[in-house]
């Protein structure tokens, strides 16, 4: 998919007109699904007159130009490909990344970020080398000969700027895309030499049907890209299976030959409670799969958190395996495909997903593919936005005439491998149900007494080199902005030895991408696991899916524990999908989010509720280990 398509001296003609812009707007709406912001449109208006000058100048004209090119197993675009053909006679495409800037902040302890303005972004020659990675990596070369370069143009970019982005890519991998601003964009020595220097030189006009061919190629991982990721997942300690995880692992890879050899479609339901192992298993599932001919295996999640994590452990070059999955099916999932959908039951079910007894778009990725492998806990859902069950699926695969599996993972691999306080948290966070006293002597439990001992016990445990992490129950406004100083909203008043205090506390960052000025505040995809992480309070968005060894967890006015049962209070909660729900709907809400909270640490958890008859309620199931 693309917004336009024509020669450089075609488009030359027309991008510095309206109402060329303007049906680029509706073009893109058509197109994406979604319309453009106000940015982009802007960026439009000053890069691509700019591009096709330069392009001109350099004699390029009989070169064909597609402007903002979708890569479509990521769902990221290249803002220009220029199309031609090399010296040996093979298509190339010369991806160029196009910016406005004249300004940018660059700090040596991240050189692959780069700060412009309020935003952080990657640096322009690592994101241009990305997308020739795909192009030389997803685009079938048996079915479609194809070489691929890559270039950024900083039309604006005085040479200062332009010299400090070129020392740290002169030092990592993008040291092959070069970085050209104003200076480099002339005709001087000669428009020879500008074609040079953005990758073009040699390239002659390709025919239309060479486009048609290049637009329409399939896009798949290459063989290549398969056998390396299946040999750095295999790589990685992180994804060592033990015992039943093992025995599912081998049951999937059954179920997967038996659906080749059959010519049906399947699905496989993996289920089990937090720490069993889902994830570790479908991370060595898709290693397997790479590593079997003719592969084409993708593994999705709901969350963008556990793909962003997924991505930093195998590596960036494997992202297009690795997809966040909501409301789009990822492309050119065909009739060999095996899809492994961790954290199943996060998967968008509300209206314009589900019309009917299936979620809309799940279904189409279901027919889709040849097997569906999904990991399941039921008790994980968390919004009545979100939610698959395991009978949903038995019933849809009847219907559809699919064959159908289920697997069910017992062994606790989290919680220290404890299954008794696995138990012990699955019967405390059940509407009526009362956990016994906590006796186990395998896992750290206890109620702390005030906020104050709460973090000082986190504290104690990150001096120690160990990892260790507070969250809480959505009850207290996020309004902090995506920029650091992050505001100190979670706040608990309580009587400390002195009189009445208030311990206060800000939530994760809200940004996805790591701030220039602030290292120790992680990206809100990384709260969990990289430096500073301790000093904000994580909530069920953030923590679901990670893990950390001591875990503290702080429960709000939503949840209270009354006599014998729990008693929900929606009002109490500043989740938007979630505080006009009636009370007894909330309560399992509720009740799954804190059961996640509570089993995110491998060694050790910390309890602590604002309401005085839920913490009463707490120190009496683990008396014996409180103090």
């Amino acid at each position: 998919m693309h917004l336009y398509g024509g020669t450089v001296a075609q488009a030359a003609r027309s991008v510095g007109d309206e109402a060329f812009i303007n049906a680029a707007e509706r073009r893109f709406t058509k197109v994406f699904g979604l319309a453009p912001s106000t940015q982009e449109v802007h960026s439009w208006r000053r890069s691509w007159p700019a591009l096709t000058s330069i392009l001109h100048i350099a004699g390029l004209d009989d070169l064909h130009l597609l402007l903002e090119y979708s890569l479509p197993a990521t769902g990221e675009r290249i803002d220009a490909l220029v199309l031609g053909r090399d010296a040996d006679g093979c298509l190339c495409a010369v991806a160029i990344e196009l910016k406005q800037w004249t300004r940018a902040q660059l700090s040596t302890a991240r050189p692959g970020m780069v700060r412009v303005r309020e935003r952080v972004v990657q640096h322009p020659a690592r994101q241009v080398g990305g997308y020739v990675h795909y192009l030389q990596q997803w685009v079938s070369r048996a079915d479609f000969p194809l070489t691929a370069r890559g270039t950024v143009v900083l039309h604006d970019a005085p040479a200062d700027l332009v010299a400090a982005l070129r020392a740290p890519a002169a030092r990592g991998p993008a040291a092959a895309y070069p970085v050209l601003g104003r200076d480099d964009l002339t005709a001087q020595p000669s428009p020879q030499a500008l074609a040079q220097r953005l990758g073009c030189a040699e390239l002659s006009p390709t025919g239309r049907d060479d486009i048609e061919r290049f637009l329409h190629v399939e896009h798949r991982p290459s063989a290549a890209l398969l056998e390396r990721a299946g040999e750095v997942i295999e790589g990685r300690d992180a994804f060592t299976l033990i015992g039943d995880q093992d025995l599912a692992r081998q049951e999937v890879l059954h179920a997967v030959d038996a659906a080749r050899e059959r010519g049906t479609k399947n699905i496989v339901v993996v289920t089990g409670g937090p720490g069993t192992g889902k994830t570790v298993i479908a991370c060595r599932l898709l290693g397997d799969l790479c590593r079997q001919p003719n592969g084409n295996p993708r593994l999705l999640s709901p969350s963008g958190t556990l793909t962003r994590q997924l991505r930093r452990t195998v590596g960036e070059d494997f992202r297009g395996l690795i997809a966040t999955f909501l409301d789009k099916i990822p492309a050119h999932i065909t009739d060999d495909s095996v899809i492994l959908l961790d954290e199943a039951h996060r998967a968008r079910t509300y209206p314009d997903h589900q019309q009917g007894a299936f979620p809309v778009i799940l279904g189409k990725l279901l027919d889709r593919a040849a097997v569906t492998v999904l990991f399941l806990d039921e008790r994980q859902i968390v919004r009545p936005t979100e939610g698959l069950t395991l009978d949903q699926l038995r019933q849809h695969a009847q219907r559809s005439g699919y064959s159908f599996a289920h697997i069910d993972l017992v062994s606790q691999f989290r919680c220290n491998g404890s299954r008794a306080y696995q138990q012990w948290v699955d019967h405390l966070f059940r509407p009526q149900g009362t956990a016994p006293v906590w006796e186990g002597t395998d896992y750290d439990l206890a109620v702390a007494p005030n906020p104050e001992r709460l973090e000082h016990w986190i504290a104690e445990h990150i001096h120690a080199g160990r990892t260790a992490r507070m969250t809480a129950g959505y009850c207290w406004p996020w309004d902090s902005p995506t920029t650091p100083p992050l505001l100190p909203e979670v706040e608990i008043p309580w009587d400390g030895p002195n009189g009445p205090q208030t311990w206060a506390r800000p939530w994760n960052s809200r940004a996805d991408d790591p701030v220039i000025d602030h290292p120790d505040i992680p990206a809100r995809p990384f709260w969990a696991t990289d430096t500073g992480g301790h000093d904000q309070i994580g909530c069920i968005y953030t923590a679901q899916g990670m893990e950390y060894a001591y875990n503290a967890v702080i429960m709000g006015g939503d949840l209270v524990r009354v006599g014998d049962q729990w008693v929900a209070h929606p009002e109490e909660s500043r989740d938007s999908q979630l505080r006009d729900l009636p009370p007894h709907r909330y309560l399992q809400y509720a009740l799954n989010t804190y059961r996640v909270l509570a089993t995110r640490g491998t060694r050790g958890t910390r309890f602590y509720s604002t309401d005085d008859r839920t913490q009463d309620f707490l120190h009496t199931l683990t008396a014996p280990h409180n103090g």
